[in-house]
């Protein structure tokens, strides 16, 4: 069995690739550790997107446990537009209606998917570790969860929250998905 621990980073000050984590993301990270030490999964690798805000949600907890974080763009989140866009949700919300929309200078939903999940299958297909880690954003992760369950949508995306766990198993073709985050109970750590 394969399984993949996936990490939206946590709050940040923007959405530009330099975007650091807020004073509250930074304690986030700090608490990620203890809430990631309760998964009932030994991580024995780290792959994170290159943002910043990425790499340091997880460097507290890479450093707690001794493991190196690797960086992959393909776990950079989704470009939905080179442009600054005043619709921008109304926009979002229609490529997961139609994954083959392109807004100027962005990617499609189909296109910002396959380079990510050609990443979980190098993993599953190469990679002798079993419990992975994958840090990425809140967009892409949506469209990662998504491949697996179609039922994943737009309204889902919109619930997921900075920062957010979800655990994925893969074994002999059968896929199990568990939200591991609990916003409530996190904050009692």
């Amino acid at each position: 069995m394969k399984t993949f621990i996936l990490v939206r980073h946590c709050k940040a000050e923007g959405q530009e690739e330099g975007a650091i984590l807020t004073e509250e993301g930074k304690k986030e990270a700090i608490n990620l550790i203890t809430y990631l030490n309760k998964v009932n999964c030994k991580i024995t690798k780290i792959i994170s997107s290159p943002y910043e805000r990425a790499v340091k949600t997880i460097e507290p907890y890479a450093k707690e446990v001794g493991l190196s974080i690797q960086i992959d763009n393909r776990l950079s989140e989704r470009r939905l537009s080179n442009k600054s866009l005043t619709n921008w949700l109304e926009l979002l919300k229609q490529t997961f209606d139609d994954i083959d929309l392109v807004i100027e200078g962005g990617e499609s939903t189909r296109e910002a998917t396959e380079r990510a999940i050609n990443l979980i299958r190098e993993e599953i297909e190469y990679s002798k570790e079993q419990n992975t880690l994958l840090v990425t954003h809140g967009n892409l992760m949506s469209l990662i969860l998504r491949y697996f369950d179609e039922s994943f949508g737009f309204n889902e995306w919109a619930n997921l929250t900075n920062p957010d766990v979800y655990r994925i198993d893969i074994e002999d073709n059968q896929i199990s998905i568990k939200r591991l985050w609990d916003p409530m109970a996190y904050h009692s750590i």
